[in-house]
């Protein structure tokens, strides 16, 4: 592709971006989300969709993580586990795995410790 196609594609997106065909991806605050949810308790629900420009299964979606979770539902839902938990994780599964080969060592000498008193009843 020389410079003259991609100098064309680039001015063709920024067409279909300004006309509407291509939209950014838009980001709102809950305080955003709130208002278009109160709004649209006031007004209805097309009229407030048609507003702010979002789809229907998008204030669906917003109504039913309000309703669900309150305002704490309309915030954003990250799932990146803080570091530390992390570590705090491994610790807990070394500590495991030492707790079970200490039980494990416990139940095997507990074991040999029943047999050895046998022996010695049968043999004293």
């Amino acid at each position: 592709m020389d410079k003259k196609d991609r100098d064309r594609l680039v001015e063709i997106v920024q067409l279909k971006i300004k006309f509407g065909a291509m939209k950014k991806k838009r980001s709102f605050t809950v305080e955003q989300k709130m208002q278009i949810l109160r709004e649209a308790d006031e007004n209805g629900m097309l009229v407030t969709c048609r507003k702010y420009e979002i789809a229907q299964s998008l204030y669906y979606r917003w109504k039913s993580q309000f309703d669900l979770k309150g305002i704490d539902g309309l915030s954003g839902q990250y799932y990146r586990v803080d570091p530390r938990v992390r570590e705090l994780e491994k610790e807990n599964e070394r500590l495991k795995k030492i707790i079970a080969r200490q039980a494990l060592e416990i139940e095997v000498k507990s074991e040999l410790l029943k047999k050895t008193q046998i022996l010695k009843k049968r043999n004293g």
